[in-house]
């Protein structure tokens, strides 16, 4: 790669410790869409690029291991080894036809809007056992499902958080938008190490609407949110 340029410090800057991972994903494929790291280029060392990113060198290494799976860089053994971006890279994935990039945008920030304000609003209800009892197996059956059914087992988690809020109107806001966001999910790889950290996420979702705590469930429902629209713009910008 080129000396670093004001571009290069822009993507590779501290990420937020709240979605690590994620973020690192989305950076390191933003060098490489952005053209500051082209085919055939290594990217810098990992030492320097964990610390210049802000994160772990396990985080770093996750993240790079699952570009390398979904064909976007390489690592090579050796004196003049090191991870190096794919001479060919996979073509962009379509966007939904009803509006590209901006259908991108507008899901998710409907998403944030519906979503972390359910969250807050299932923790200021007084809870039903029922609704308890669901809020808890969804979560379970989200924490022990493999990565072909993880994405439905997740939704359903997720409208169990508006099912708690006892409002149908917002029951079917959340399902609606969730059916948009999960046609792009359709677009992206599953990541494994992104399905643990959302399960992480998960169960501080549900502990907080468990314990009442309003503040705190739409901090982490926003939280985990975010985690998501990390990964769709890195694969879909």
């Amino acid at each position: 790669m080129e000396p670093p340029s004001t571009a290069d410090a822009a993507v590779f800057r501290p990420v937020r410790a709240g979605n690590a991972f994620e973020e690192t994903v989305e950076r390191l494929l933003q060098a490489i869409r952005l053209g500051i790291a082209v085919p055939g280029d290594r990217l810098p060392a990992e030492r320097d690029l964990a610390t210049r990113l802000g994160v772990s060198r396990v985080t770093l290494r996750d993240a790079i291991r699952s570009l390398q799976e979904a064909g976007y860089v390489e690592s090579r053994r050796g004196r003049y080894g090191g991870t190096f971006v794919n001479e060919v890279l996979p073509l962009p994935q379509p966007l939904s036809e009803r509006g590209g990039g901006g259908d991108l945008v507008d899901a998710l920030t409907l998403r944030r809007v519906l979503e972390a304000g359910a969250a807050e609003a299932a923790a200021l209800r007084e809870l039903e056992p029922d609704d308890r009892d669901n809020l808890l197996a969804r979560l379970a059956e989200c924490e022990a499902a493999g990565v072909g059914e993880y994405r439905r087992r997740d939704s359903r988690l997720h409208l169990a958080v508006a099912e708690a809020t006892g409002s149908a109107s917002v029951t079917a806001a959340v399902a609606d938008v969730r059916m948009r966001v999960n046609e792009l999910l359709d677009s992206i790889p599953v990541l494994h190490p992104n399905l643990a950290h959302s399960n992480e996420q998960h169960r501080r979702i549900v502990a907080a609407v468990l314990a009442g705590d309003a503040a705190g469930a739409r901090r982490e429902m926003a939280e985990h949110l975010e985690g998501t629209a990390s990964l769709l713009r890195g694969f879909l910008s």
